[in-house]
């Protein structure tokens, strides 16, 4: 038996019958007893080490309800352009790496935002200047808009009279050829031409991705990867087969694959505390960055502008019903108020139609901007807001700018809790960083870490520390059918914690980001 007595520190369980503790006992992967220090150094377990953490702060693993796992770990390997501050900045990092990549092959990049570079899309002649030997495929920041030279565009054979596909846009010149940006589902047109990773080289990307996330304190998350999600969830399965995987998966299948998901007789909850099938991922709309969420009323100064409805009701609706006939729950992306509102409508019209399958959790990620009256809808429908309280520092100005008033009902994490919603807390990386840190932050002062806004964007949106770790802990958990493994320290659940530099509760909530992990383990062995 592989046993360790942990004892001496302040250990935060996220058991509201038992908030703290001071000690506890693992064996075999799993927590034997938690309680005093008198009581855990009382347990005779043969064998048992023995670890004084001299007043630690531990909290449970942190789990992240969403984030893009094996994008996030193939985005560590392309060209980085998050931190680009012009065009011409990303154009000469492209040029960079086409200097040491053969002529012929994809160069690929993420992280571009046209905010930071005054609100206008790039074009494919200005990417044309960093190489013409190479196609290139660089996808934004949003990742629901996708830069490309011309060398790409012809490959992909878009022209002038290309027509636009169902839910996505050509951005066009004047003259009406292709500028070189492609908005959501516009962005397969050069996608799916370009060559896959290897099986090798894709495993070797999520466990890189994998370690850097455990060294920041998560031990779980809610994987969204949507074009090649089946293939992802192979990855997922041979790292764990190969003993490589070091986090806990809980992956969302592409609603593309839903007939082989049924076909196979899969159904949310299903699989164990490593790998477990979530719910079916669907699209209704696009994003802030490209403009492209999905609006009640025009975007601000773009009065023909309300978005792009990917997936409309009704077309939610019988995606909801085929879904919930086969144990199957729903995870829509909705980031506009009027997305948010056709996918509330439509798991209510599958609820009012076929009933309420109390099992199945249906949730909404982002829910970024909602009309106020669909607020309460959440907690009365039973529907998770699965939120990043991350975008609301990052995008705030691009609210204000696109969105104007209706800016006071975006990330609306306050209203939504207090009105009965659960609440799951994410990143969505690459898009945002995965450090849970700078989300902690985000939720707690509506602040970015450099302190702006001055005492934060809406802040009557906040939300308090306890409830920010619930929302990282059991409601991620419960959102993923995961709660009786992970998601609190209690005997019998899955040994994942995190030992932290500072104790979080004593923090003062600006800084928070002083604090930092120490240790973590999961599975009941050290990670590093």
């Amino acid at each position: 038996m592989s046993a360790l007595l942990l004892h001496n520190a302040r250990i935060y369980t996220a058991d509201p019958r038992r908030p703290y503790a001071s000690a506890l006992a693992i064996a075999n992967g799993r927590i034997l007893a938690i309680g005093s220090d008198d009581d855990i150094l009382a347990i005779h377990l043969p064998g048992a080490q023995r670890e004084n953490l001299g007043g630690a702060f531990i909290t449970p693993g942190l789990i992240d309800a969403h984030l893009h796992l094996q994008w996030t770990g193939l985005a560590l390997q392309r060209v980085a352009l998050h931190s680009a501050t012009s065009v011409s900045e990303a154009v000469a990092r492209v040029r960079e790496r086409a200097e040491h990549t053969p002529p012929g092959m994809w160069i690929e990049g993420w992280g571009w935002s046209q905010e930071a570079w005054g609100g206008h899309f790039p074009t494919a002649a200005q990417l044309d200047a960093a190489t013409q030997l190479h196609p290139v495929a660089l996808r934004a920041k949003s990742g629901h808009a996708l830069w490309v030279n011309t060398l790409a565009l012809q490959q992909a054979g878009i022209g002038t009279h290309t027509p636009d596909p169902p839910g996505g846009q050509i951005v066009r010149l004047p003259d009406g050829s292709p500028s070189g940006v492609l908005l959501e589902q516009a962005m397969r047109l050069v996608s799916d031409i370009i060559p896959l990773p290897s099986c090798e080289q894709l495993m070797d990307a999520t466990a890189a991705a994998m370690r850097a996330m455990n060294r920041v304190g998560l031990t779980a998350v809610h994987c969204m990867d949507g074009k090649g999600g089946i293939e992802s969830f192979l990855t997922y399965q041979r790292l764990r087969e190969q003993g490589r995987s070091t986090l806990r998966v809980i992956k969302q299948l592409p609603v593309e694959d839903l007939d082989a998901v049924i076909g196979c007789g899969l159904r949310s909850g299903f699989g164990d505390a490593w790998l477990r099938v979530g719910g079916i991922k669907v699209f209704a709309d696009g994003a802030l960055g490209s403009r492209t969420a999905w609006m009640l009323q025009p975007y601000e100064g773009d009065p023909h502008n309300y978005g792009i409805a990917i997936y409309d009701h009704q077309q939610l609706t019988a995606f909801a019903l085929r879904a919930h006939a086969h144990g199957l729950s729903l995870t829509v992306h909705a980031i506009g108020d009027a997305a948010n509102r056709a996918a509330l409508d439509a798991l209510a019209a599958s609820y009012a139609q076929a009933g309420k399958d109390a099992r199945l959790r249906d949730r909404i990620e982002h829910a970024q901007v909602l009309h106020p009256t669909d607020i309460p809808r959440f907690g009365q429908l039973g529907v998770i807001a699965s939120v990043q309280p991350i975008h609301a520092t990052q995008d705030m100005d691009a609210v204000d700018q696109h969105w104007g008033q209706r800016g006071r009902y975006a990330y609306a994490f306050r209203s939504l809790l207090e009105s009965g919603a659960r609440l799951a807390l994410g990143s969505d990386a690459p898009v945002e960083s995965f450090h849970p840190l700078l989300g902690m932050h985000a939720a707690l002062t509506r602040q970015r870490a450099d302190g702006q806004p001055i005492g934060g964007w809406h802040p009557q949106q906040r939300l308090n520390l306890d409830e920010v770790l619930h929302g990282y802990t059991l409601g991620a958990a419960y959102a993923g059918y995961a709660e009786r493994d992970i998601g609190s320290l209690e005997v019998g659940k899955c040994a994942d914690l995190v030992v932290w530099s500072h104790d979080l509760s004593q923090l003062p909530a600006d800084a928070l980001l002083e604090a930092q992990p120490q240790r973590v383990m999961v599975d009941g062995a050290w990670l590093f």
